[in-house]
């Protein structure tokens, strides 16, 4: 709903791929959980910033229940270590400020310091081109998320090509 897809737009991902299948969006419910995983999601998104702790844990540990990942979205310091308080192991850092949507490049590498090596870290958000998820990489990223490069792009598909060689 929140970023313009749809229960169609993920079961069609899912039978295209073998990839594991993010349910991207605005997860703040538990029935949300449950409706991702009835939906054939692999993932859902739980941001830090849009939830009490309390409800976070909760959404977290159902997801885990159900045998579903959660990549629990931080955009700072204190998020990270609210992460880390209610168990994540799959952790996004946001570049883009969700108050102001401006894009801060340098964010997801002064910050991941704070995580510690046994989590997945994923780069979220301003990751333009090969060059940009690659300096990540190196930063000691597993994995980028890639939304609006993709969407924007005159050849999304030589994002792509570019990315699958890194």
């Amino acid at each position: 709903e929140h970023f313009w897809g749809s229960e169609t737009d993920l079961k069609s991902a899912k039978e295209a791929s073998s990839l594991p299948i993010l349910r991207k969006d605005f997860t703040v419910d538990l029935r949300d959980i449950c409706d991702a995983r009835i939906m054939g999601a692999d993932c859902v998104l739980l941001i830090v910033s849009a939830l009490d702790k309390r409800l976070l844990q909760d959404l977290h540990q159902l997801a885990d229940e159900l045998g579903i990942d959660a990549l629990v979205e931080t955009h700072d310091e204190r998020e990270i270590e609210i992460a880390l308080q209610i168990g994540a192991t799959l952790i996004g850092v946001n570049q883009r400020d969700l108050k102001t949507f401006q894009v801060d490049q340098t964010r997801a590498i002064r910050v991941i310091q704070d995580i510690p090596e046994t989590v997945i870290k994923v780069a979220e958000s301003g990751i333009r081109n090969s060059s940009d998820a690659e300096a990540l990489s190196e930063a000691g990223y597993d994995a980028v998320l890639i939304g609006e490069a993709l969407v924007t792009a005159e050849s999304p598909s030589k994002i792509v090509r570019e990315l699958k060689k890194l």
